[in-house]
């Protein structure tokens, strides 16, 4: 299959003024779309075109020879994500069963929030934050470069792209401004939520 670069939930322009069009310009359409073209150049004749992209990504991960296409399906899996966890409703908050487990893990929704900025700013260079359901437990991680919690059998939750493009143009090198402004006006709990409720081990969490 050739993969094609998944529109957005949005307008370019809908996260204004946390994140402004001409950084939505730049990441989704010539970082995100690099990714997939890419991808597509890398896998062309090979048994992968005919694999979903969670499924590429597993195969590919740590195989010598095969960094590349990791990189790069991890990428555009990765932001595809990404998008899809943010809206630009505000005062979007978690609730229901998603608040109790946040609590139940972290102790409150602030401490959360804590351990997650904290876990962002600790992330040396480029990577990711994650949310994610590890087997009983909801757990922060930060992953280098293109790294993916689902080739550890971890399940993503939410994620914050710390990479410097995800935020440079309108934060500068002020990443603890973005993660902070992500937390608190940009999460689409709601779909973090479904996530939670979809996961096979929710029922013992």
């Amino acid at each position: 299959m050739t993969f094609e670069l998944p529109p957005l939930p949005y307008d370019l322009a809908a996260l204004e003024p946390h994140i402004s069009r001409k950084t939505m310009q730049f990441h989704y359409e010539k970082y995100h779309g690099g990714y997939v073209s890419k991808l597509n150049d890398l896998i062309d004749g090979t048994d992968y075109t005919k694999m979903p992209l969670e499924e590429i990504i597993r195969r590919s991960a740590g195989k010598p020879g095969q960094q590349a296409v990791f990189n790069n399906a991890a990428q555009a899996w990765n932001h595809t994500f990404f998008w899809n966890n943010m809206t630009p409703k505000l005062g979007n908050m978690p609730k229901g069963a998603l608040a109790t487990c946040l609590q139940d893990a972290f102790g409150s929704y602030d401490e959360f929030r804590e351990q997650f900025t904290q876990s962002a700013l600790n992330q040396f260079g480029s990577g990711w934050t994650w949310l994610v359901l590890d087997k009983d437990d909801l757990a922060i991680i930060s992953t280098p470069n293109a790294e993916n919690p689902l080739v550890d059998g971890k399940i993503p939750l939410l994620t914050c792209d710390v990479w410097e493009h995800a935020y440079y143009l309108d934060y500068q090198n002020q990443r603890k401004t973005f993660v902070e402004t992500f937390l608190a006006h940009l999460i689409n709990w709601d779909s973090v939520a479904a996530r939670l409720q979809k996961a096979p081990q929710l029922e013992t969490v």
